[in-house]
């Protein structure tokens, strides 16, 4: 029976094969090619090869990094990922941008069309503000009775020239902010057709400018 049983043993050890063992070989700082079974302490700071059991190089292993060489490896890679994400997020902007304005005539249209939308909106407000310098002409009328002592003008119309002055300096603003909103909008486009103007030339962009517009036209006829 423990006859059976170590040839059964044997048996089994046969069916698996030997292990294959991993060899590491490097040359140190003196020069001495070193070989072992695991990666070589005097190697540590230089690159060693894990060998095959036939010889052939597996792959390269180290150097060891120190703590701080790790954390300057970190930080090294971490800018590498960053820049791989800002190029692919100026890619994706840039398609998106191309999608958006396949031609010159397209994103003139659109700049136009913004800047008529700001402008109807400063023409309300003008209006709104020659309104309100005709409402003040009639108040100054009715505080005309109270020239020599305007503290004796009615709470009411005093109230009046408070809101009237209030109203006009609201919508003073309101223009000035307007104009400044005309400009950022001229800015973003200026700088969009800069971009647009390489990715064009990349692409092999239609007919630009007034003659595309009047083309885009009468294909919408």
């Amino acid at each position: 029976m423990r006859t059976a049983f170590t040839v059964t043993c044997i048996s089994l050890t046969c069916l698996a094969g030997p292990v294959a063992a991993q060899i590491y070989t490097c040359v140190d700082g003196k020069g001495r090619k070193i070989t072992a079974d695991r990666p070589i302490l005097e190697c540590i700071d230089r690159t060693q090869q894990e060998l095959s059991p036939s010889g052939t190089v597996k792959r390269q292993v180290g150097p060891s990094l120190t703590a701080k060489e790790r954390a300057a490896q970190e930080e090294k890679d971490k800018a590498v990922a960053e820049l791989k994400a800002r190029e692919a997020e100026d890619k994706r902007r840039d398609r998106a941008l191309l999608l958006r304005y396949p031609r010159r005539a397209v994103h003139d249209q659109e700049r136009a069309t913004a800047l008529i939308q700001i402008d109807e909106v400063i023409k309300a407000a003008s209006k709104r503000t020659v309104e309100l310098a005709e409402q003040r002409k009639s108040i100054n009328a009715e505080l005309e009775f109270y020239a020599k002592d305007p503290s004796k003008a009615p709470g009411p119309l005093k109230r009046r020239v408070e809101e009237n002055d209030s109203s006009a300096l609201v919508q003073k603003k309101f223009i000035q902010d307007q104009e400044q909103e005309k400009s950022r909008v001229n800015q973003r486009f200026d700088e969009e057709l800069v971009k647009l103007k390489q990715l064009w030339a990349l692409t092999g962009a239609p007919a630009t400018g007034a003659s595309a517009v009047a083309a885009d036209k009468n294909q919408a006829q």
